[in-house]
């Protein structure tokens, strides 16, 4: 399956980032992704809300140069959000 098929799950695990500032957001966003690779979650949820985009923006900085992150998108229904695979193996 891929990405899309994804989209209209609501049970993937997800760290919710409203309240972070940029450095701890992205101390987190690689902390949730080693974990989820350990716990052998392909697919996670980001929810970094809409606000100013600030965090929206660290998301998607952080998510790029991580090399475990293998595609990401934006939620369909919920522009706060972003869903990632991740390479579990």
């Amino acid at each position: 399956m891929n990405i899309d098929d994804y989209m209209f799950f609501k049970n993937l695990p997800s760290i919710d980032l409203h309240g972070y500032d940029r450095e701890t957001a992205r101390v987190a966003i690689n902390d949730f992704i080693n974990d989820s690779i350990k716990q052998k979650h392909e697919l996670i949820s980001i929810i970094h809300g809409i606000g100013t985009g600030i965090i929206r923006n660290t998301v998607i900085e952080t998510i790029k140069n991580n090399k475990n992150v293998l595609e990401y998108k934006s939620s369909y229904f919920n522009r706060g959000e972003t869903i990632l695979k991740l390479n579990i193996k």
